[in-house]
Formats: C-alpha cells, structure tokens, sequence
C-alpha cells in the first residue's frame, strides 16, 4: 500500500484534489471547474451543491489514480469569505452561496459606518462587503426558519458533506475572515452578533487549524483544515516573523508572519490569524488582498477574446518591450488593499491610436505587479520589517515575464517554490502534523527560480507615478 494524506483545495473557479506522499511529493493530481453565476452587476454566486459534486468527484478520481493508495488522513483549503446557508434537516443551501468577489452588501457596510473602531479592534479587519458577516446577514434577511438553518464558509460546508452531517465546524483561519469573529480571545463576538443580527445557533464550532476533527463516513481522520491564503503561508514555510508570500490566483494575496502578536495596520491591511497547530501558540499575520488579478487575464481570454488560452499572454506581452504608456486599472469588483473603495470600477487608460492588443496585455501584467507592489509598500511601512524577498505560487506564478515584472516593480528578488500545490501543501502537511504523518516539513519546500530586479529606479518610478494616477481615477466611479 502507498500511503498518502488527501489535500482538498477548492477554489474560487474549480475544485482540485491533490495526492502527496510521506516525502510531500504530489503522487495524483484531479481538477474540475464549476460554474461562475453573475445575477447582476457586481453580484458573484456558486452553486454549494454543485460545488460538493465537484470535490467529491475529483476525491475519487485522484484516488483512483493511484493504486493501492492509503489515505492517512485529509486536509481542506478554500477560498475563503464565500458564504454558504444550508437547512440542517435536508443538507440543502437555501441559496447559491455568495463569492467572496460580491458586493451587494457594500450599501450595509455603509450603514455600519462608525463602527469600524470596533469591527477593526476585534477581528482586525476593515468594514467591507468582501467578508462573510454582511453576506450572511443578507442571506438570513431572506429566509425564514432560521432556527433550523447552518452558516458556514466553504471548509464548514466539506466537512459537513464528508462527514455526512454529523459535524458542524471551521477553523480560527476561516472564522477570522467573517467580521464575527475575536482573533485575540478566540470566539464568535457577541457584540458583533448583535450588530449585524446573526444568531449564534447558525455558526460553527471553531477548531485549530491541525487537529483530528472527525472522520469521513469511510473512517478517514480529517485533521487539517486552513483559509487557502493560510494554507500557501504555512505551504511556502514562511513560519517565522518577517517572511511573506504571494499567492496569484483569481485574486492576489500577500500575507506576512508576524509571529505570536496581532499587528495593526494603519495602511488599509489586515490582521488576521495565520494558524493555530493543536494546543500550540496562535501565529497571526499582516495581509493584503487584492480581488483580480488572475480573473483580469480571464477578462481577456473571455471577455475581449485577445487571447485563446491564459497562457498565451506572456508571449503576446514579450512581443512588446513595454505597455506603450496604457494603464489597465483591473477593478472590475473594487478595490481591496490598501483602497478599500468598493464603488472603483475597472479602467484601462493611455490608450493612443497606435496601442495594440499586446500593450493591453502587457499593461494588464503589469496592473498585477503593481497592486503587489501597493500592498508590499503598506506592509513594510505596518511591520517596520523590509522585505528580503517574496516567495512567489499560484497559476500566474509560472509566467515568467510577470515574475520578472513583479521583480522589477517590487525592488526585491521574487523566490519561486519547485512545487506549484504550495496552497495544497500546507493542507496536507496541517493534517499530517495532526496525525503523525509528517514530522519534518522544512524539506518539502524547494526553490525553483529567483528573480532579481533589472529595472532602473528612475523607470520604476515613472511607472508608479502613472499607476497611482491611473488608481485614483478609477475610484469612486460608479458615484460619479
């Protein structure tokens, strides 16, 4: 027999299941994605039903691609936010959950005004649609029975699935990201309940992010379970104050550790909590989110069709040696670090009669580099720590052109890990503390390629200057 812990990575665009042996080497590999629903503008929604068939049945095709597999126990890693609204007795969602992506609640956020002393004291998060607390409340305001009904993020929604009902829970990473929750005491916050109407018998057990929870209905332990942001920090072992990483996937997401301390942000960042292994000391960190990034070369594959495949925007961007002077601002759903202006809308601007589809794709390259670099600049001057380097994963990670762009942008080397699943990694290896599995994970991580800087300071500058001119008019559009 070959055993093997099980990662489940759902995203926000498909849901994967990964194989990784007792040396953290990926042995199978299963993925399929799901539908993406936009019932009005600035609306997202996934269908949690569909969402479920989906991850079990790449469980079971990843399984079935390696014979005579034991698995030792699973390991989950979501998108996180994304909000789903179940009936206990039935297991069926009243609703199709809301992305993480949505802004329909950005009006309810705007009537909390003068709270966000508050909101921010104890969750150490800004008041914005992005979390999970306002979605919720806009579920339960159309639903009745709601004594009968269970919240939960994507992680709560899996182990509910996989454990047939029996078990109702998420972890301190997920808790963190819903506006509902203490970071420094550990618990649901009654005040914050009050504020926003949540009964507390819709919530979730919360757990640590390693530890036996349950076991599937086939006796298999889940025993790990993390935010898919926590999940990459933990993967790329970034475990000591100081060390940061970037994940680019629909959005970006750079997180720093800032070890044992809640560090407070005066630069649009947020405190959230990094992990918490069994009984052992809780480890926080500083993050900064950007809602599109990836979803922006989508945008062009699917929306403008200026390319067939993802793939092809690195040689379509190379076949120009710069942007042409266009700025693609990509705030198609607002604007997350450090703006937080959740009525920015997208912009592309520069635009001559000699611009050209490959100085939109180049620009839009750059539009991913540059809101890092907004985000890498808000966390140093937070932390008072100057950034070595970033550690670099997720799908754009592999395009070589954007990683020397981000480089070149950022001042710093960009570190590639050997292996892509970093978001994977850290949920198997949190399930493999947890039972014994794994002992020594610093091995796992491997270096692929450093980028160092190559840009004049005086061209990086220039770039900047146009970026955060370009930012500023893409604020508040939809006011105006």
């Amino acid at each position: 027999m070959t055993a093997a812990i099980l990662a489940l990575d759902q995203g926000t665009t498909s849901s994967r299941a990964i194989l990784f042996d007792s040396a953290g080497t990926v042995l199978a590999v299963a993925q399929r994605e799901f539908r993406q629903f936009y019932p009005q503008p600035g609306w997202v929604e996934h269908d949690a039903a569909e969402i479920w068939a989906t991850q079990s049945a790449v469980m079971a095709e990843a399984i079935a691609k390696v014979p005579r597999v034991e698995i030792a126990a699973i390991g989950i890693t979501n998108q996180r936010e994304t909000t789903v609204v179940w009936d206990r007795e039935t297991g069926v969602p009243v609703a199709n959950a809301i992305v993480w992506q949505d802004r329909r609640t950005a009006a309810m956020c705007d009537a909390l005004r003068g709270h966000e002393g508050l909101i921010r004291e104890r969750t150490g998060l800004v008041l914005d649609a992005y979390f999970s607390g306002t979605k919720l409340r806009w579920l339960l305001d159309r639903t009745e029975n709601h004594e009968r009904l269970a919240f939960g993020t994507i992680d709560s929604w899996l182990v509910w699935n996989l454990t047939r009902g029996r078990t109702h829970i998420t972890d301190v990473t997920n808790a963190s990201r819903t506006m509902l929750f203490d970071i420094h005491r550990l618990q649901w916050d009654d005040e914050l309940l009050a504020l926003l109407g949540i009964p507390r018998s819709v919530l979730p057990e919360v757990r640590s992010s390693s530890e036996v929870y349950a076991a599937t209905a086939d006796g298999i332990p889940i025993a790990g379970i993390a935010g898919d942001q926590q999940a990459s920090l933990f993967g790329q072992r970034c475990t000591r104050a100081g060390m940061a990483k970037n994940t680019y996937g629909t959005g970006s997401f750079v997180v720093m550790n800032t070890g044992t301390s809640a560090a407070t942000s005066a630069n649009g960042l947020l405190a959230t909590i990094a992990w918490k292994l069994g009984d052992a000391a809780l480890q926080y960190a500083l993050e900064g989110s950007i809602f599109v990034t990836g979803a922006a070369v989508q945008w062009l594959r699917d929306g403008l069709r200026l390319i067939r495949t993802a793939a092809d925007i690195e040689p379509l961007a190379a076949s120009v040696p710069d942007s042409g002077g266009v700025v693609v601002v990509p705030a198609f759903t607002g604007l997350g670090t450090p703006h937080w202006d959740a009525y920015a809308r997208g912009a592309i601007l520069g635009i001559t009669r000699g611009t050209t589809a490959a100085h939109i794709a180049r620009a839009t390259l750059e539009s991913i580099a540059l809101q890092t670099v907004d985000v890498l600049e808000a966390m140093q001057r937070d932390s008072g720590i100057a950034l070595q380097e970033l550690r670099v994963d997720g799908g754009a990670s592999t395009n070589d052109l954007l990683m020397q762009i981000q480089a070149d942008l950022a001042g710093i080397p960009v570190v590639r890990t050997r292996l892509a699943e970093t978001t994977a990694l850290g949920a198997a290896s949190l399930a493999g503390l947890a039972t014994g599995f794994y002992t020594d994970l610093d091995a796992q991580w491997q270096q692929d390629r450093v980028f160092i800087p190559q840009m004049p300071a005086s061209q990086r500058a220039s770039l900047l200057d146009a970026w955060h001119r370009a930012v500023g008019r893409a604020k508040g559009w939809i006011q105006a």
